[in-house]
């Protein structure tokens, strides 16, 4: 065979393995590509539902706590009873799939701390606020987190700057702050309980940070939620006990306890997503449940309740639900980018 011919079928052989060598490489790539995407989309789902299902019950639960006053109960004693209620759901959950509640210096800290300014400090203003100022505008004021814990998560390293995110949380801010100028520009704003109530949400934002800078090791959502839960309902009856507050239930009627009951389990619920969300999403994303349960609570207030709309509603609506798909859009990016690395 000519010298020639031999050189050429050498170089065919070399271009043709390193051809092969090539293609293998992108369809490994491919391949890894691809099992990556049923992981992406699990989290995204599981981050959706939970931001969806938390952010529903929020909305009832603001709604719930309106009926609270027409039966003669005040916001401290059906918040403390439904959380005592919450918590003994949770602990009964948590022995049902034999999970013991981790307790330890670590974990008590991380109950007390969250239980406060993340359950009993929040709730107890948002629920003493809304026979004053309605439901309604509660519930949207409870859209403001989103911007403060996401300002406190850039401060601290848990979050990476983001435009699309950026501008979702500023959005939603905007929605909440023309909210508040349409309620003060308004004859009957009641600027005592508005500015009361724009602390709950720098305790919220607060908590959102905590769990997820404290979150213990080694420990599941189904397990903290009731500890938190229990921490919750003792710093309530304790304040209880104090001069000018009562924890008394009328026992002239079925419908206090029933209601009780009622908003004990939306309690028991809406925690039990709030801690996955909390794992799932992160701290912004868990944010945006007080969005969420404006767009629910707001129309049950409405429409069930007969409240007045507040002045400014559609736009508000509108800024907070862009806000909603902007940072969504950006945590699933986020997700992505994550996974693909």
């Amino acid at each position: 065979m000519p010298v020639q011919s031999i050189v050429e079928s050498i170089t065919d052989l070399t271009t043709c393995r390193a051809d092969a060598w090539y293609w293998m490489r992108r369809v490994n790539s491919t391949d890894k590509s691809n099992r990556a995407k049923p992981g992406v989309n699990h989290a995204r789902f599981i981050a959706l539902l939970c931001l969806l299902g938390g952010g529903s019950l929020l909305g009832i639960k603001m709604n719930l706590a309106k009926v609270a006053g027409d039966l003669g109960l005040s916001a401290l004693a059906l918040l403390a009873w439904s959380i005592v209620g919450a918590a003994l759901m949770l602990l009964v959950l948590a022995g049902v799939r034999r999970r013991a509640l981790p307790i330890n210096r670590r974990t008590f800290e991380y109950y007390v701390v969250s239980g406060l300014i993340g359950v009993a400090g929040p709730s107890l203003i948002f629920f003493a606020a809304i026979p004053h100022i309605g439901a309604s505008f509660v519930a949207l004021i409870v859209t403001s987190p989103p911007l403060l814990t996401y300002i406190g998560a850039l401060a601290v390293g848990l979050e990476r700057f983001q435009t699309s995110r950026a501008l979702g949380v500023t959005a939603a801010l905007s929605g909440t702050a023309f909210l508040a100028a349409q309620h003060l520009s308004a004859p009957e704003g009641k600027p005592l309980w508005l500015a009361l109530v724009l602390i709950g949400p720098v305790l919220l934002a607060a908590g959102n940070l905590y769990r997820t800078l404290r979150w213990p090791e080694g420990t599941s959502p189904s397990t903290l939620a009731p500890g938190m839960l229990v921490a919750a309902a003792i710093i309530l009856l304790c304040t209880g006990l104090l001069p000018g507050f009562s924890l008394a239930v009328p026992l002239d009627s079925t419908k206090p306890l029933l209601l009780i009951a009622m908003q004990a389990l939306v309690f028991a619920g809406f925690y039990l997503f709030l801690f996955h969300l909390q794992k799932a999403g992160g701290p912004v994303l868990l944010s945006l449940l007080g969005s969420v349960g404006a767009v629910v609570g707001v129309p049950i207030a409405i429409l069930v309740q007969n409240e007045a709309p507040p002045g400014g509603l559609f736009v508000s609506a509108t800024l907070i639900a862009v806000g909603i798909a902007l940072v969504t859009l950006g945590h699933s990016r986020a997700l992505t980018k994550n996974t693909s690395v």
